[in-house]
């Protein structure tokens, strides 16, 4: 009833819209938990309640894997909907449990990701999927529109990965890689956006690249926050182009023919001539990421670049350099990850590519290069 009651109500305001209803969408089955709170789950089934915690997969009620047996159920559901629908925007409406196993399974994650990712009541996600079914998370979690920023956590580390806001560089397609463009007019304004939208939350600590246009969109939100003194870390610094810096898709065909096409469908067999590759990337962005978590005991801001943000979130759940596309990040967008076991638990991605402050629910700003 929850999920349907809030389907009329986004269909109400899209006159001639049908709602369809799928056993697929139903809630994750946990009957001998129903009607319990998690304090009474973690007091009466203590050993499955760790499972839940820790290990979400190995889970067994009633003789039965309900986290397994909800991502066979997402799958099945993907399989169902791609088979007969292609190039419209579809609205689905689900729960907590369901709305993870369908993300998790459009992005290839295990069932041992339950808990690394967060679905808010109200909250919005969008995944994007090509004609061969592969799936980019565009965005995840928006809760702006329901008067959260944020969404909610406990008192834990949460670290605000943010892009920098655009560049005449990001506009025309050039790769700008480790060149230091600054930003533009619309990327200053995006600066200031962001800022506003994050000028409540209680930042404590501040990381940077030492670039223009990441340490330029840091120091506005920082003007919210005079007492955060900004550090610069040199290894946040952009993916290096090599060759490819300072130059159109066009002059980088003709200069190395079939690389860009490489680069679009197997980006982590491209070495970056006279740059780097995505394994060095990873491997830079994500020793770099643990020290600043480390450091984090409240709420880190850290700004950084497109390759450097997606090697970040897909490092923390998991993924390696073959999964590049699987996450957009926009100009002045925000990601929140957060740590609710202790920065040596799991982490959780709580949102992503939060655009909502630069003029709706999804990502409209540049899409040029690097």
């Amino acid at each position: 009833m929850r999920a349907r009651q809030t389907t009329q109500a986004i269909v109400a305001a899209h006159p001639g819209l049908t709602i369809q209803t799928s056993p697929l969408l139903q809630e994750i089955h946990l009957p001998a938990w129903e009607g319990l709170t998690m304090a009474q789950v973690a007091e009466r089934f203590p050993e499955q309640h760790r499972h839940w915690q820790e290990t979400p997969e190995q889970l067994e009620l009633d003789h039965r894997h309900p986290v397994v047996d909800l991502w066979e159920q997402a799958s099945h559901f993907w399989q169902e909907l791609l088979t007969h629908e292609q190039g419209k925007s579809i609205l689905i409406v689900g729960h907590n449990g369901i709305n993870k196993a369908l993300l998790a399974t459009a992005l290839g994650l295990p069932p041992s990701h339950y808990t690394a990712l967060l679905q808010s009541n109200g909250g919005v996600s969008v995944l994007n999927f090509d004609a061969s079914g592969y799936a980019q998370l565009e965005s995840m979690n928006l809760t702006a529109h329901t008067g959260q920023v944020l969404p909610a956590y406990k008192r834990a580390a949460r670290l605000l990965l943010v892009r920098h806001g655009e560049t005449d560089w990001n506009r025309e397609e050039r790769f700008q890689g480790q060149i230091d463009v600054p930003l533009n007019a619309q990327g200053q304004l995006q600066a200031e956006r962001v800022a506003e939208f994050l000028q409540q939350v209680p930042i404590e600590r501040a990381f940077s690249s030492p670039l223009l246009r990441p340490k330029a969109t840091a120091l506005q939100i920082l003007g919210y926050h005079p007492q955060v003194e900004l550090q610069l870390v040199p290894d946040l610094q952009e993916i290096c182009h090599g060759q490819w810096e300072g130059k159109f898709r066009a002059e980088v065909e003709a200069l190395f023919p079939g690389m860009l096409d490489q680069w679009s469908k197997t980006p982590h067999q491209v070495q970056m001539p006279e740059g780097e590759n995505l394994a060095q990337v990873w491997e830079r962005s994500l020793a770099t990421w643990r020290g600043i978590v480390e450091q984090t005991k409240a709420v880190s801001l850290v700004v950084a670049h497109d390759a450097i943000n997606k090697a970040v979130i897909s490092g923390t759940l998991g993924l390696g350099p073959e999964e590049f596309w699987r996450f957009r990040q926009g100009n002045g967008s925000v990601t929140v990850i957060d740590y609710p076991q202790g920065v040596h638990g799991q982490a959780r991605l709580s949102a992503m590519n939060i655009t909502s402050h630069l003029g709706g629910v999804l990502d409209c700003t540049a899409a040029g290069a690097l």
